[in-house]
Order: structure tokens, then C-alpha cells, then sequence
């Protein structure tokens, strides 16, 4: 499977062999928890990724639309000279919901960096309609990914209705710092479920630290799997019933979600992966590495 993947082409980095089912999956959110690398250190880490072998597999640079400010003052400071890139490619958070679309798009103008997505968090008492219609007043470039963070309660039926047939998706979160945050697996089938019938490709976000379902041996927190969550989209793409979906989030055999993820063929991922589009992790290294380790990844002859 080496076909581009055209989420890839945003980013300017080419797949250069890697297989198309995980070609831009990687959003780098180093700056939030658990990660919370400096922004300097972020930035520069980036910049690594992207020019590196692996850089086929790395989405933009996540950061807060509070700190953009500091990131003009790293890319202005000379800590982020020499990439050969060109502009640092973003995406950018805004928690305190679609009112700070205006402001980002102005802070865009004196930055050297590439507009990738906003990623909108929906304000309570902010019904479905209302929030579309904010957005489509936002001055947002048609080429920016706009996501709509979709929240775990009686809104998400209603919002994922609302961005059917738009050009917004979605928003997913499947974890965060405490047990709480972690949708069970009936939970997470039932949205993965309810966005793919709605036709509204979605990222995920927060909690997606390894490649299968773990129990986290510090926290104990039970953790999703990112290539669970691929898997369970591709079956729900084809009709899978509810039980199906289920054992593929809680299957925590790498032999067995390795084969399965080979045995996709292209058609199903372009299928799997036009509704999947991404995930956020504070690390780009962990997961790389146990793509390799399972074999889906080639890592080239004296690279590290």
C-alpha cells in the first residue's frame, strides 16, 4: 500500500513509501497534556518530523489559540529558521468556541505558518443551527479543515445531524487525564457509528497513546487503541453490526490487529480512512514506533 493519501499533500511532506492507511494520521499536539512540551521545543521537534523519513505520516502542529502569540514570538526569534518546508503547518484549538474565529484568522496574517484546521469547541446553551450559522460567517478559507468538537452527552445526535451535508467535521474525544474522559467502548462504537451514518468524517483526540487497547499501567485507565478506532470505522463503513465494532475496540492482540489492518486492501482503507482523518498525540515517536514494531511500517535501512 504505498498510494498517497490526499490529506498529505497539506502538509508538503511525501508519503515516500509509507502505506496509505496511516499517511497524515499523526496531528502533533506535544504542547498538551500529558506531553506539554515547551513551545520552543515543539516547534523545533516538528520541523524534525517533517523532514524526517517518517514525515509522511505527520499532520500540522496542534497549538491553542492562546498561544499564538508565543509561537510568533519562537518563529519570529530565529528558533525556527532553516525549514526547508516552508511555513510551519497548524492547527489550532479554540476552547471558548467559534467567537475566536475571527480573532485567529487575524492573528494568521503575521505569522509564517500554514493554516491547516480549526478545531472548535461548542459553548453550552449554543444549539446545532446556531453554531452553523456562526460558522459560516467565519472568514474561514475553504481550504482549512473547520472540526467541531462533538460533546459526550444528548447534543451529539443533533450537532453530527446539523454538519451533515457541510463542509465541517468532527471532533472526538477518547480520553484525557482522568478515567472518567475515557469513553467504554460501547460509548465510542455508537458515536464512531452515528458519525459515518451521518456522513461527517471525524479526528479523535486526547487518550489515543498506542497502537491497541491497553490498560494504562500507571493510571490503570483503559485506553483505546488507534488502530482499534481504524478498524471499527472500516467496519462500520461496510455494515458491521454493533457487536463486531466492539470486539475490534477491545482486541489487544498486535498479531491480530496487524493481520487485520494488512487485509484491508486499498479500497478499504480509502474508506476506513476518508471517515477516520486523524488523531492528536503528544507524541509522534510512540506510536511510529509501534507501527514498526507490528510490522506495518518499513523503517529504511540506517534510520534511526
Amino acid at each position: 500500500m504505498t498510494t498517497d493519501f490526499p490529506r498529505v499533500g497539506v502538509f508538503g511532506a511525501p508519503s515516500r513509501g509509507l502505506p496509505s492507511v496511516v499517511l497524515g494520521m499523526l496531528d502533533d499536539a506535544a504542547v498538551f497534556p500529558p506531553g506539554l512540551a515547551p513551545l520552543p521545543e515543539a516547534v523545533e521537534a516538528h520541523r524534525e518530523h517533517e523532514e524526517s523519513w517518517y514525515g509522511g505520516l505527520v499532520g500540522p502542529l496542534v497549538v491553542a489559540a492562546s498561544g499564538l502569540a508565543e509561537l510568533g514570538a519562537v518563529l519570529g526569534s530565529g528558533e525556527g529558521a532553516g525549514y526547508a518546508a516552508g511555513p510551519l503547518p497548524i492547527a489550532v484549538t479554540l476552547p471558548k468556541g467559534p467567537a475566536q474565529v475571527a480573532g485567529v484568522l487575524d492573528a494568521m496574517t503575521d505569522l509564517p505558518v500554514a493554516l491547516v484546521a480549526l478545531e472548535i469547541a461548542v459553548p453550552d446553551g449554543v444549539n446545532p443551527g446556531e453554531l452553523i450559522a456562526t460558522l459560516d460567517e467565519a472568514p474561514a478559507g475553504t481550504s482549512v479543515e473547520v472540526y467541531v468538537e462533538i460533546p459526550r452527552d444528548e447534543r451529539r445526535g443533533p450537532l453530527l445531524a446539523a454538519l451533515a451535508g457541510t463542509r465541517y467535521l468532527a471532533k472526538f474525544r477518547t480520553g484525557g487525564v482522568r478515567a472518567e474522559l475515557y469513553p467504554d467502548e460501547a460509548e465510542l462504537a455508537a458515536t464512531i457509528r452515528a458519525a459515518v451514518e451521518a456522513g461527517v468524517p471525524f479526528k479523535a483526540t486526547a487518550g489515543l497513546h498506542h497502537a491497541l487497547r491497553n490498560t494504562d499501567p500507571e493510571t490503570g485507565f483503559e485506553q483505546h487503541g488507534f488502530l482499534n478506532l481504524l478498524l471499527a470505522t472500516e467496519a462500520v463503513a461496510r455494515g458491521a453490526d454493533d457487536a463486531e465494532v466492539r470486539a475490534l475496540l477491545v482486541e489487544r492482540d498486535g498479531a491480530v490487529v496487524a493481520a487485520r489492518v494488512r487485509e484491508l486492501g486499498e479500497e478499504r482503507v480509502a474508506a476506513a480512512r476518508a471517515r477516520f482523518l486523524s488523531f492528536g498525540t503528544c507524541s509522534i515517536i510512540d506510536p511510529l514506533t509501534e507501527l514498526v514494531d507490528l510490522g506495518l511500517v518499513d523503517r529504511p535501512g540506517g534510520e534511526p
